[in-house]
């Protein structure tokens, strides 16, 4: 047989057939198996019985019995459904860690042929299959696509078709009939052939490790209480049909009699001879509650089996908190991510390398060879860290601007694509504004007028007189001249004296508390009495004239503008 100088997972050489068909191409008795279908009639005894087998090897019956269960029980269908879907989220080919130019190159040029494989989420699909049943196996069937060997098909094979050899190390074997030369039954599977996913629910053997095994007893119990329900049912929410029929008749009436409520029951209506009677009796009373309850622990216990929990799968008014709820839920991912990273392993060795070995794109070998993986990670809250970068960053806090984005799901950037930009921040109100906000500060270096030296005095000679005169640099630019601004400015030029008055009492107070040793509660309750010796005077006459002086303006600029107008 030949073989091809391209290795293995295994490190052995592949054999070159196995590229051109698949491996079950010669087996059609395979194809022609039928269902068993364990479940009809199914007994503690026969059940006992069948995972007894597949513990000795035999995988037939419980398998079947697998598909049975995931067949007829909606709760196990639809919990389970959810357990697997929870995998199927975004996926991506990472080259190995530190790569080189030509394996992020390899890894980019896997990521188009792995998209192009038909039907690949069905694919990923059939492969979480393992997670109820232990193994999943899916055959590949590779064709030539131009330069490149890439899957025709990638079907999935049902898990009676595998059988079990225990030696060294547990290995599925194709269930041929027949055996190797070192007696081993079944056939090896084909390197490059197959994706198998082994699923562990728990440590051990194979064979016990599917998590079906634990769903098969409660799946049984439910049966029974079902099927004890739906009896319960058909004889006490019936009300009993009692036919009369008088002595000596004959056995045709009778019959007739028999006939006539029978049809009734099902047809609301019937003949009987005269002379006969019918009378309706009250249903039996009785109480369904306890095949309920055993139904709902079946259920129960089902839920926690596939999803570690009850309350993502229902909720029953009671114990169902929406924190409580929102812990089961977090339960759920853990699994989910338990799950992608087994379901990732598998899809590197038995899909990826293939491909990439096949294709010249694992130079490496297995052990640089690119990486199947799933993304899971939850973008993190945009609010949070738009709050929080900024002030880490202020106290010298190093942040690579790589991991922001990725933290927050932000791709960076292709060259030349455009990007948001801040907006500009605009001046206030130009020059005018800066302007009427400083005038009234004294000059830098400057006694207050008409006082002695004093602390609030010795403050403002502390100021620099750039922080007091300096404009900012926009304001600098092309400034307007404000006619309206430029007559306050002039009329307010005596602003000093008029509110020397007013300011002297607090001016006087504060002095008299710094020489005194006042303390601050002295110096607070003091500060009513000094409103009435506060005169308000000055201040209000200057106040007055530049309000006059600005209405004046206005009205003549008004006045100005209409004789401009009407000019026009």
């Amino acid at each position: 047989m030949a073989e091809s100088k391209i290795l293995g997972p295994d490190g052995k050489p592949i054999e070159r057939h196995a590229l051109y068909e698949p491996q079950t191409a010669h087996y059609g008795h395979l194809q022609r198996e039928l269902q068993t279908h364990p479940t009809r009639g199914l007994t503690p005894t026969k059940l006992a019985a069948i995972l007894d087998r597949a513990e000795n090897g035999d995988l037939l019956s419980q398998f079947d019995l697998f598909e049975d269960m995931e067949e007829k029980d909606g709760h196990i269908a639809a919990e389970l459904g959810k357990r697997r879907r929870a995998a199927l989220v975004d996926w991506s080919i990472d080259p190995p860690d530190n790569p080189s130019a030509a394996e992020q190159k390899a890894a980019a040029e896997l990521t188009e042929l792995v998209a192009e494989i038909a039907d690949f989420e069905d694919v990923l699909f059939d492969v979480t299959d393992a997670i109820g049943k232990g193994f999943a196996c899916l055959e590949i069937e590779w064709h030539k696509v131009g330069p490149y060997h890439v899957p025709r098909h990638i079907t999935h094979r049902p898990q009676s078709w595998f059988t079990l050899h225990r030696g060294q190390r547990q290995q599925l074997r194709l269930r041929t009939g027949s055996t190797d030369a070192d007696g081993i039954v079944g056939e090896r599977l084909w390197p490059f052939g197959w994706i198998t996913h082994v699923h562990k629910a728990k440590s051990g053997y194979l064979e016990r490790t599917a998590m079906f095994r634990a769903l098969v007893w409660p799946y049984l119990f439910k049966n029974y209480s079902v099927g004890d329900l739906a009896e319960f049912l058909e004889i006490y929410g019936i009300p009993v049909r009692i036919g009369k029929y008088p002595h000596g008749a004959s056995d045709k009436e009778k019959t007739t009699l028999l006939r006539a409520l029978v049809g009734i029951g099902h047809n609301a209506a019937g003949i009987i001879p005269e002379g006969m009677q019918l009378e309706f009796m009250d249903a039996a009373r009785g109480d369904p509650e306890a095949f309920r309850l055993m139904i709902e622990w079946c259920e129960r216990t089902q839920s926690k089996v596939i999803l570690g929990a009850t309350l993502t799968s229902s909720a029953d008014g009671k114990s169902s908190t929406n924190a409580l709820g929102n812990v089961h839920n977090e339960v759920r991912k853990d699994l989910r991510d338990s799950d992608i990273r087994q379901l990732g392993s598998t899809l590197t060795r038995d899909l990826l390398y293939p491909l990439a070995a096949l294709n010249g794109l694992a130079p490496g070998g297995m052990r640089r060879a690119p990486v199947f993986s799933f993304k899971t990670r939850e973008r993190e809250d945009l609010t949070a860290y738009a709050d929080a970068l900024p002030k880490l960053v202020a106290i010298g806090m190093q942040i690579p601007v790589q991991w922001a984005q990725e933290e927050l799901g932000i791709p960076q950037p292709e060259e030349g694509q455009a990007v948001l930009q801040a907006p500009a921040t605009p001046a206030a109100n130009g020059p005018a504004h800066f302007a009427a906000h400083t005038r009234f500060l004294p000059a830098a270096g400057a006694d207050v007028p008409n006082r002695p030296q004093n602390p609030a005095q010795a403050f403002y000679k502390t100021l620099p007189a750039a922080a007091l005169s300096a404009q900012p640099a926009a304001f600098a630019e092309n400034p307007q001249p404000d006619p309206l601004q430029e007559a306050i400015d002039e009329a307010a030029q005596d602003w000093q004296p008029a509110m020397q008055p007013m300011l002297q009492p607090l001016l006087d107070a504060l002095e008299r508390a710094r020489t005194q040793g006042q303390s601050a509660q002295e110096f607070l309750a003091a500060l009513p009495q000094l409103l009435q010796d506060m005169d308000a005077s000055a201040l209000q006459r200057t106040l007055d004239a530049l309000t006059f002086a600005a209405r004046a303006a206005g009205v003549a600029g008004l006045r100005g503008d209409a004789a401009d107008e009407g000019r026009a």
